[in-house]
């Protein structure tokens, strides 16, 4: 099973140095995330049984646009980032995944899914593996399950309308700060100060954001200067949350 899987990623060009079955470090996240938490263990089991844990090199892509959607994603470690070529070569990153996050299993419920993005590991990544058709058979029976899996499809939903309406009714800078409070911890919004990191190099923020690389160093720079944040490298440190929040305002 694992020779096999590995030749199907090596035919797909999917550059991953180890190919796993599944260990116990990898059970223990997919059994905690909602979209497997309400599985019974005989349910789980059949989900897991042909899923695979994977290592991803800094850079290596997990697949490209177009190829044939067969499987989703747990990332355990690392992150990926999801993006779209345009004609001319240059990249539109369209989101960046975070360990606990799922991706592309939206698409089992088309009739022929292929994956509309390329996926590029940031750095080192960990992930899950998990064939589309076990998980669809599972929904079919547990009710309980299909109701979360809309509620994530409809949290993303509404992610995805939000954005729309910062890149059409928000300018670089509020996108920016958004951007700056939606990475803030859980519980951590509350106090006066908070310390965040960014995902990812600032040119992958910057076109996350829909800004120039020029421009979203610039908008840092000047968010610094009124001492709102003080940045150093991928660190940033907020000095006055309400005050941030406010500007957001």
């Amino acid at each position: 099973m694992r020779a096999a899987l590995a030749r199907l990623c090596r035919s797909l060009g999917m550059a991953i140095i180890a190919v796993m079955s599944l260990p116990k470090s990898c059970i223990q996240p997919l059994r905690s995330h909602s979209l497997f938490s309400a599985l019974e263990d005989e349910q789980f089991a059949h989900v897991i049984e042909r899923a695979s844990c994977l290592q991803l090199m800094p850079d290596e892509h997990l697949f490209h646009a177009g190829q044939a959607a067969e499987q989703f994603f747990l990332v355990l470690s690392g992150q990926m980032k999801l993006y779209r070529l345009a004609p001319t070569g240059a990249e539109k990153v369209i989101e960046i995944i975070r360990p606990q996050q799922t991706f592309a299993e939206a698409l089992m419920f088309l009739e022929l899914p292929s994956y509309p993005v390329e996926a590029q590991a940031l750095g080192a990544v960990a992930l899950v593996a998990l064939p589309n058709r076990p998980y669809l058979e599972v929904l079919a029976q547990s009710p309980q399950t299909s109701f979360h899996v809309m509620a994530g499809l409809s949290v993303r939903l509404k992610q995805l309308l939000g954005e729309i309406d910062a890149l059409t009714l928000q300018n670089a800078t509020l996108r920016v700060v958004n951007y700056l409070l939606y990475l803030l911890p859980e519980g951590m919004g509350r106090g006066e100060s908070a310390r965040i990191t960014l995902p990812a190099a600032k040119q992958v923020i910057a076109s996350r954001l829909s800004v120039q690389p020029e421009t979203f160093s610039r908008i840092l720079s000047s968010l610094s200067a009124k001492g709102l944040i003080s940045v150093d490298g991928l660190a940033i440190r907020i000095h006055d949350l309400p005050a941030l929040r406010l500007y957001n305002a």
